[in-house]
């Protein structure tokens, strides 16, 4: 049920932190398109005002020479009627009659070479307005109800420019002159890009741009010199339209570095964004590792209460045993035999009390509570003692020790007591570890300012996994059920610890099967 919930409990957070980054992507994603589409619509209307002021300028230009050519002639204009029109309206509340008249007259103007393009003696009409309106009583209308007499009673004339009908001309005229002028004529490059930044520093579009002028989709000289056409970074508005609404140009403008731009103005909410969902991932991570963590020590822990329970059985029968046969009339009276049960039992509780000496050790060095005081040592001393200590196990198991004191230089400062436990350990575990007879082989050696233990069995090895882990406290490789090889994982990471505290290093290199090689590196006394 654990486990199940364990594996549940990850899938969710794994979930959840999927969950967290796609929302992000989405957001990035979904605000990049809304920047990219803002960023179009502006660029719209940026090149739809930069279009109409060319058109405008160009208009505005045509007609102030227009004006000065008419005003320039010294001949009065020719007048003829261009249009008359009328009608009238009878008020029956207060019996009134308005009659209203419209006249329109030309002024031609004959305007020599104009922009030296037209013919000669070419007619410029100006349009004037007459407005009549007059309103005649009840008394002064006939039978028929038309006006009786020639004087209205009230008379209002207004006269003026037909502004409507000139406009048109001059749209009219300045269209069709326009079009035949060459384009470079018409707009320069100088005054196509001041209009442009002019545009894109009032929108805010800070980022650099190039344009070009299309004539019938070919390019034209009007251009910046390093424009390319980029189907998602360029757009097109046509300029100089005619009467018909077409035309035959197009700018072109482009944005090189517009994913730039539009990345530069997200970057902000985008690198707190990035640094939050760093932080969530973290701690996830952590919280993962915590988690997995804790239920590797809970299962380590409960191989070591298992392993424990085993080793403590085993001396705790041996000495029930050994206490029931003294207690045996016919072996109480035996001396040699009660001396040996004695004996037993005093190795029985000595195998026991050096393995809660190893736990109180660890817990004493995690605490820091052990002293450790250091001396000038030769290593080779301290290997022949902790030798010494595993020779009648070695024996039993008639095994052998084969040394290698290759080290010219061998003095180091160490706590005696405590690394002699270190190499017993390492040598304990490469008899223990061994099935077969054990053979060990140490070696000893000086590289630059250190001295390098090796000690090398042929044991059954380890994995690659169990290498990484082998000197945590309570690890032990899993062997299932089989507790042929008595251990509680204690200590190899007492050994850790001890050649942490003296400035060295400890690894392991092995291989499945084909025995281990314990690497102890210390430095030296200069």
């Amino acid at each position: 049920m654990n486990k199940l919930f364990f594996r549940l409990l990850v899938v969710l957070m794994s979930l959840s932190l999927i969950g967290i980054i796609l929302v992000q992507v989405y957001w990035f994603d979904t605000s990049f398109k809304n920047n990219d589409e803002q960023f179009r619509f502006h660029v719209k209307q940026i090149m739809s005002n930069v279009a109409e002021q060319l058109q405008k300028e160009e208009m505005y230009s045509f007609i102030s020479r227009y004006n000065r050519l008419k005003d320039s002639t010294g001949k009065a204009p020719a007048k003829s009627d261009f249009l008359e029109f009328g009608y009238y309206q009878r008020d029956k509340r207060t019996n009134e009659t308005i009659v209203y008249s419209n006249s329109i007259f030309s002024e031609d103007y004959n305007l020599s070479s104009f922009f030296d393009k037209l013919p000669d003696s070419t007619k410029i009409k100006s349009f004037t307005a007459k407005r009549t309106t007059e309103i005649y009583s009840r008394n002064g209308l006939d039978v028929s109800g038309m006006p009786a007499k020639t004087t209205p009673d009230i008379k209002i004339e207004r006269s003026g420019s037909d502004d409507i009908l000139n406009q048109a001309q001059f749209d009219m005229y300045f269209k069709d002159i326009a079009a035949v002028q060459p384009l470079q004529q018409r707009v320069s490059k100088e005054k196509l890009q001041k209009l442009l930044t002019r545009e894109l520093d009032q929108f805010g579009v800070k980022t650099s741009y190039e344009y070009a002028v299309y004539s019938n989709g070919l390019a034209t000289k009007v251009k910046s010199d390093r424009f390319a056409y980029d189907k998602y970074a360029t757009y097109s508005i046509p300029i100089f339209t005619n009467d018909e609404s077409s035309n035959s140009y197009q700018l072109l403008v482009s944005f090189p570095q517009k994913k730039k731009f539009l990345f530069s103005e997200l970057v902000g909410i985008t690198v707190l964004s990035i640094v939050f969902t760093l932080i969530i991932i973290i701690t996830y991570s952590s919280a993962l590792n915590q988690l997995i963590k804790q239920r590797q020590i809970s299962e380590i822990k409960t191989d070591f209460i298992n392993n424990m329970t085993h080793e403590f059985k085993t001396p705790i029968a041996t000495i029930n045993l050994a206490l029931d046969a003294i207690k045996n009339p016919k072996i109480i009276d035996n001396q040699d035999a009660v001396k040996r049960y004695l004996q037993m039992i005093r190795d029985e509780n000595k195998r026991m009390h050096a393995q809660v000496e190893n736990v109180l050790r660890i817990s004493k060095l995690e605490k820091k509570e052990l002293e450790i005081t250091k001396e000038s040592n030769d290593v080779h001393e301290i290997l022949e003692e902790a030798i010494e200590h595993v020779s009648l196990i070695l024996e039993d198991r008639q095994g052998t020790i084969t040394t290698h004191f290759n080290a010219k230089r061998s003095t180091v400062l160490l706590n005696d007591v405590h690394f002699t436990n270190v190499l017993v350990n390492i040598l304990d575990n490469a008899i223990k570890y061994t099935p077969g007879i054990p053979e060990v082989d140490v070696t000893t050696e000086n590289v630059k300012d250190f001295v390098i233990i090796r000690v090398k069995d042929n044991g059954i090895g380890m994995s690659k996994a169990a290498q990484k882990r082998i000197f945590e406290k309570f690890y032990r490789e899993h062997t299932g059920d089989i507790h042929n090889v008595k251990g509680h994982g204690l200590g190899l990471a007492y050994v850790k610890r001890i050649v942490d505290d003296h400035n060295g290093q400890v690894f392991v290199e092995s291989e499945k099967g084909k025995g281990s090689t314990f690497i102890i590196k210390i430095p030296l006394i200069n």
